[in-house]
């Protein structure tokens, strides 16, 4: 039976924030010189406005999970950690079913668990707290010098790009390469006939 997983904000905040985190690392390295395309000026002006759209949807999405309780689906937890490591690691290149089912109670596993909020406790941060400083230099806010923050900066941004590779990666891991995506446009995660039954007595015997 499908059961809605992610409700239509969650949706929402996941599919801008993406879109916004991608336009920022675009916008970003062509600041740094690692490409031309926009121009310098075009690039740091949609760089700022980015930021500016990213900071106020992360101020709706932190109301949002407090006020909802949400925030409780980033509680780590090492219950699984172990099982859903090896599967990630070896089980999955044999075809067995993935060891843990999502619910609207307990949507991520225990290796998003930890990736994600060490994303929003760790990476976060950094970007953030670099990129506010980089905004205020010009105006004599010299808390560190330039090149710091610049390198600071960009090594989060560069640790960011691997997350979101990572993640991108890992939705093609569902039953189908595109399950996990559609999932997150439709909010409902559809049945598996394999996922996480119990084995029979027979396939114990097998084991």
């Amino acid at each position: 039976m499908r059961q809605m997983i992610y409700k239509r904000f969650e949706r929402f905040w996941h599919w801008s924030q993406s879109l916004l985190m991608l336009a920022m690392l675009v916008t970003g390295f062509e600041i740094h010189g690692t490409f031309s395309w926009l121009g310098f000026e075009q690039a740091l002006l949609w760089h700022e406005v980015g930021a500016l759209a990213l900071i106020i949807l992360w101020l709706f999405a932190i109301f949002w999970h407090f006020t909802t309780g949400e925030w409780r689906q980033y509680i780590p937890t090492t219950e699984k950690l172990m099982t859903v490591i090896r599967y990630y690691s070896k089980d999955i290149f044999f075809g067995k079913p993935h060891p843990y089912k999502a619910t609207p109670e307990r949507k991520h596993n225990p290796l998003q668990r930890f990736s994600y909020l060490g994303f929003k406790l760790l990476l976060a941060p950094v970007i953030w707290l670099s990129g506010l400083l980089l905004l205020a230099y010009p105006f004599g806010l010299e808390v560190f010098s330039l090149a710091t923050l610049s390198a600071v900066h960009l090594v989060a941004a560069f640790l960011i790009l691997i997350f979101l590779i990572v993640h991108v990666y890992m939705t093609t891991t569902g039953p189908t390469p595109l399950s996990h995506i559609k999932t997150m446009f439709t909010g409902y995660e559809e049945p598996q006939e394999q996922g996480n039954k119990e084995p029979t007595q027979s396939t114990k015997k097998t084991v």
